[in-house]
């Protein structure tokens, strides 16, 4: 039997409405699956009950893959979609397996010759380079930067004068948290003429895009504590 689709699905980055951010013809694919891999039941649900699925939730087939996901399980999940059936993979937020789990199972079905389908939906960290007037043509995405403080500094110093070096933009992100003292940290450990932007609760309502110099952040830092939020410098 040939292997059913895996459909990797876009979630919404916060309370906003569906059309705005996913397209209509998305959110019917989305609304015929029984299948789905998803980070965390609850939120999934919520989601699928707004797009307006055609089964009742309590028929959808839910297998939950998260950080804790070893790779021995991968081929477990994988099973419906190795049956002939599509699946979906939904992340929490944002694009699977970009900053997300997903991108081992997404392997693994490739490996199982499954047909890959990513679908049209919002993902923070492209939207935060548009809008950031910063390099688009050149550019690394770090995720997460080290936890303890003396690692972060250092890796903060390494991307800005690797930026200096080759005009690449350096793109990060910090649990929702943690955002207020890493960017204390980030404009304390920059230099002056490197420009950052700050890109919080994109496609929200309160969504905040700013860039400017360090040296001009020094005078005023906005408030991003508790809100998602991707960090992009340059110089």
């Amino acid at each position: 039997m040939h292997p059913g689709t895996l459909f990797l699905i876009p979630a919404p980055l916060g309370e906003v409405e569906l059309a705005e951010i996913i397209p209509a013809n998305v959110q019917q694919r989305i609304a015929r699956l029984k299948y789905f891999i998803v980070e965390h039941p609850k939120t999934a649900r919520h989601f699928l009950k707004r797009i307006g699925c055609i089964r009742p939730l309590q028929e959808i087939e839910m297998q939950v893959l998260n950080e804790h996901t070893g790779l021995n399980e991968i081929d477990q999940l994988l099973e419906p979609l190795l049956a002939g059936n599509d699946i979906g993979l939904l992340s929490e937020a944002g694009c699977p397996a970009v900053a997300d789990p997903g991108a081992n199972l997404v392997r693994a079905a490739h490996q199982k010759h499954a047909s890959i389908v990513p679908l049209v939906g919002p993902s923070s960290i492209l939207l935060a380079l548009m809008a950031s007037g910063l390099n688009g043509q050149g550019f690394r995405f770090h995720g997460y930067l080290p936890i303890k403080n003396e690692l972060r500094i250092k890796k903060i110093i390494q991307l800005d004068e690797e930026s200096a070096r080759t005009n690449q933009t350096q793109i990060f992100i910090e649990t929702p948290y943690r955002n207020q003292k890493f960017l204390e940290i980030l404009v304390q450990n920059c230099s002056d003429e490197t420009d950052l932007c700050i890109a919080s609760n994109l496609t929200l309502k309160d969504q905040y895009i700013v860039t400017k110099k360090i040296k001009a952040w020094r005078s005023y830092l906005p408030e991003i504590n508790k809100k998602p939020t991707v960090f992009l410098l340059c110089r």
